[in-house]
């Protein structure tokens, strides 16, 4: 009895481009770019909207390969919208991989950090479970960010955290006490919220946002120049760092433990402190 033969199928591949400046593609995604027997595909927000992540490609000079798609994922809230932008955009997706075709989804930034991809991988791994999906790592637009500043966005037991712009403004200051670095992403909506939060709470000058990071029209403000952002439009791709004066620190890992040597003279001025020697 002759074995069946089946057809070899495509992987979809989540190729993460970094968060807008070309030389920040690395190796391992700029070899998938190269491919000309692969299908591209990346978001678009509306049908009149251009693709970010596509322009971080071409700037790359890197040209497009014979079958190309935008995919349609919206800014949106309204979860059966969003889902039947997901579906549709699985439903152009898939067949190209059971005809044998590799899709590279182009994603700005990193792939698993807040990503588009992982609402595509999850839908077609639910139409057909034995999908194929690999994922490059990519340079995220907050560790970029630090860069440009030349700032570490963590040292030695730093903590930091990772808020997107829907948790709101509310949840800061429960934040403060816990984290050494606030990272604000999607601030385009609550931009003068936050604005009067930082002013209130004194942390203007511990600010900085940096607007479409590593593109060639990118903006940085810090301190005082955030005030002039107050009523103006900001691009989707806008963070803001906030550095905490406020975080409570207590017994380190391998026995290293800071000492309150005085309570604060203010709620905003963190205690002094003796950092006992660790072990090497």
């Amino acid at each position: 009895m002759t074995p069946e033969l089946v057809s070899p199928r495509g992987t979809l591949h989540g190729v993460s481009l970094g968060p807008g400046d070309p030389g920040l593609i690395t190796r391992q995604a700029w070899a998938l770019l190269q491919r000309r027997d692969a299908v591209w595909v990346y978001p678009v927000r509306s049908g009149k909207s251009a693709s970010y992540a596509l322009d971080i490609v071409l700037r790359a000079g890197l040209p497009t390969p014979a079958l190309h798609q935008a995919l349609l994922f919206p800014m949106s809230y309204d979860a059966e919208k969003l889902a039947r932008s997901w579906q549709r955009a699985a439903d152009w997706v898939l067949p190209q991989l059971q005809a044998g075709r590799d899709v590279l989804f182009l994603v700005e930034g990193d792939a698993s950090t807040y990503a588009t991809f992982g609402h595509l991988a999850r839908t077609l791994r639910a139409l057909d479970p034995t999908v194929a999906i690999e994922v490059t790592a990519g340079v995220n637009a907050f560790t970029a960010a630090c860069a440009t500043l030349a700032q570490p966005l963590a040292e030695q037991d730093d903590t930091v955290a990772i808020v997107p712009a829907a948790y709101g403004v509310g949840a800061l200051d429960r934040l403060l006490p816990e984290f050494d670095t606030l990272v604000l992403l999607k601030v385009k909506p609550l931009i003068d919220a936050l604005l009067d939060w930082l002013l209130a709470r004194g942390l203007l000058d511990r600010a900085c946002l940096i607007e479409r990071c590593g593109a060639p029209d990118e903006r940085i403000f810090r301190g005082e120049q955030l005030l002039a952002l107050r009523g103006s439009k900001l691009s989707y791709l806008s963070l803001m760092l906030v550095s905490s004066p406020l975080r409570q620190r207590g017994e380190r890992l391998r026995g290293c433990l800071k000492k309150p040597l005085a309570a604060p003279a203010h709620p905003l001025t963190p205690p002094r402190t003796l950092d006992e020697s660790c072990p090497s």
